[in-house]
């Protein structure tokens, strides 16, 4: 019995590892894809010397990712 218990313990902090990991990987790839849809949209639009679309989708993309990371902490 006392076997198990730290067992269970060892197996929900790899589960935690795993989330918090996805949860980075995550954040990551919304990011990049905000960034990469900015770069593009400023080549397709060139309204001006300033990368409006770049720096307006990367914000934009930092909060939905900040937005995704609260919603699944406050799922638990």
């Amino acid at each position: 019995m006392d076997q198990e218990e730290p067992k269970n313990q060892k197996n929900q902090q790899l589960t935690d590892y795993g989330k918090f990991s996805s949860m980075a990987f995550q954040m990551g790839g919304i990011i990049a894809l905000g960034v990469w849809g900015g770069i593009e949209l400023d080549k397709y639009f060139p309204i001006s010397k300033f990368p409006v679309f770049t720096i307006s989708l990367s914000l934009l993309s930092v909060f939905a990712s900040i937005y995704f990371v609260i919603k699944d902490l406050l799922k638990k």
